[in-house]
């Protein structure tokens, strides 16, 4: 009786949430940045790429991703519009209250009240992987709809019928799943099956907080991997889902670049080089992840680059390659993930532009803005 207490009371207070609150929400999380200005010759080379984005959180905020919007960085039809391929859609579960760069704790959830305040069923305010569930079933729901023209990746198969489409109409774009923290499998195996059946093709280990995995960056403790963690690490491997390190303390990504059997990527980060911080990566990290084949995506908001233009986001990629090598390098945008950017994807042109700007040669762009993403998922997926 308490337990329905509880439900009931849940209930009357996200009936009492204003309609129009998380719009607004997303809002403030995520200003829209300005357009800007490509040169014709820039605008048609950038044409010619087949552009990837390793990290996106567009799912958590509740749009339906197939209309164009003012709010936030990207749905279908921005992509289309900076020839934006394909990406990688990261499901966020729980984020802790009083949100910082160096010290959190898993006690506490805004998601959960986000959650009510979007309309989310019930069973998604009480358990991770059933809101997981949810966001992989929206994403399906719309790669169902035929006039959205957008494939789910779940398998190698699905990424060469992505490619045979865009052979033919550009307007098709791909879209791979990802957690953002594996707290979302609630400390049971048996849950990477129920996520791995929904889509979920990447994992990130951590978020802003340790969990039953191991450390995080902006963690209590900062350890390394905990016994269930390196139980999970191996299901995750026979699964061939991609193990993401973005987020995790220095002693968990040592610890699992060690035991790797497969490529990890670092899938939206900065290079502690060019911008010091908790979670970027030191020379040392960018070579690790590289030499398991991996990638690291070097993102695009001011924390990870110490700047707000894009000659910061470029002067991070270029030291990234130098150490890491270009065959290791991409994008990771970390659009929608309450951060300010200086495009959204509709604006990847002037990335591209930027790029040759800043001394990379043709090839070296193709590479970094996807190339080696399709590479490493052409040789990883099931």
């Amino acid at each position: 009786m308490a337990g329905a207490a509880v439900v009931l009371g849940l209930l009357a207070a996200a009936a009492t949430v204003p309609l129009w609150l998380p719009s607004w929400i997303e809002g403030r999380h995520n200003p829209a940045p300005p357009p800007l200005r490509v040169a014709p010759v820039d605008r048609a080379r950038h044409a010619g790429l087949f552009v990837a984005d390793l990290h996106a959180d567009s799912l958590l905020w509740g749009r339906d991703l197939r209309r164009r919007t003012r709010r936030g960085h990207l749905d279908l039809p921005r992509m289309r519009a900076g020839n934006l391929a394909l990406a990688v859609f990261s499901i966020v579960t729980q984020v802790p209250r009083g949100l910082n760069l160096h010290r959190n704790d898993g006690r506490s959830d805004d998601i959960t009240w986000l959650s009510m305040a979007q309309g989310l069923p019930p069973r998604t305010w009480f358990s991770l992987a059933a809101r997981a569930e949810y966001h992989a079933a929206r994403l399906a729901r719309w790669a169902a709809d035929p006039a959205a023209r957008l494939v789910l990746l779940r398998s190698r198969q699905d990424l060469e019928a992505l490619l045979r489409r865009r052979a033919v109409d550009r307007r098709w774009v791909g879209a791979l799943l990802a957690l953002e923290g594996a707290h979302a499998f609630e400390g049971r195996l048996e849950n990477v099956a129920r996520l791995d059946r929904a889509g979920v093709r990447m994992v990130g280990l951590v978020h802003f907080f340790d969990n039953r995995v191991g450390g995080s960056a902006h963690g209590v403790g900062k350890g390394g991997l905990t016994a269930f963690g390196r139980r999970l690490l191996r299901e995750l491997e026979a699964r061939r889902m991609v193990v993401d390190l973005a987020h995790a303390s220095p002693r968990l990504l040592d610890e699992v670049v060690a035991r790797a059997r497969r490529p990890v990527v670092v899938s939206h980060t900065g290079v502690q080089a060019t911008c010091p911080g908790p979670r970027n990566l030191s020379d040392a990290q960018l070579r690790a992840v590289a030499a398991t084949g991996g990638l690291v995506g070097i993102g695009l908001w001011p924390e990870a680059v110490c700047g707000r233009g894009l000659d910061a986001v470029v002067r991070a990629l270029r030291h990234a390659v130098a150490v890491a090598g270009v065959d290791h390098v991409a994008l990771g945008s970390d659009f929608d993930g309450s951060v300010a950017v200086p495009v959204d994807a509709a604006g990847l042109a002037a990335l591209s532009a930027a790029l040759h700007a800043g001394g990379f040669g043709r090839a070296e762009v193709r590479r970094i803005l996807g190339g080696n993403v399709l590479r490493l998922l052409r040789e990883g997926l099931p």
